[in-house]
């Protein structure tokens, strides 16, 4: 019996526990996994393709699961790693619209890859990588929503700057 893979495309800037919930989702349905990060500079990543590849390699300790950068068409990437299906996730309604026209797309660019949508636990639906950078640089703190390392990842990167002076000037 042959093998199934999935592909998991998106930015991950950063991964969240919705990114980590949907992996374990996809790995019950598939026995491969590919999680492809995007280069994807239009939206302005905080993180560089390597920098969120390593934080993914690291909170995904699965077998199953390989994560690696890509660039291109997310098509392209799958009929490459021998893959039929693309996974999205859908937390809210207000995803459906832009995934549908992304699917669509895809489908007519290679109709031998399938799109399927997959909802994360309902604890995890109101998550987004945008929102958790943005309590960050407000001085949130965000473990409930990113494994430790990643908070203390972001913290480096966001915190605001009178925290960071602050900590800076203390002396111990």
């Amino acid at each position: 019996m042959a093998s199934t893979v999935a592909v998991y495309p998106g930015t991950f800037d950063p991964v969240t526990y919705g990114h980590l919930d949907l992996i374990d989702r996809a790995l019950t349905l598939f026995d491969r996994v590919r999680v492809a990060v995007a280069a994807n500079p239009g939206k302005q990543p905080l993180f560089s393709a390597q920098e969120r590849v390593a934080l993914l390699r690291r909170a995904i300790r699965r077998r199953g699961v390989t994560v690696e950068p890509f660039d291109g068409l997310v098509v392209d990437y799958a009929r490459r790693h021998g893959a039929r299906i693309v996974l999205r996730g859908l937390r809210m309604l207000s995803d459906f619209e832009y995934e549908f026209q992304m699917a669509l797309t895809n489908r007519k660019l290679d109709a031998g890859v399938e799109t399927l949508f997959l909802m994360p636990s309902e604890s995890y639906a109101y998550l987004s990588s945008r929102l958790i950078k943005e309590a960050v640089s407000l001085g949130a703190d965000v473990r409930a929503f990113v494994p430790p390392f990643v908070a203390s990842h972001l913290r480096r990167a966001l915190a605001p700057r009178s925290f960071r002076a602050g900590r800076r000037g203390r002396r111990g």
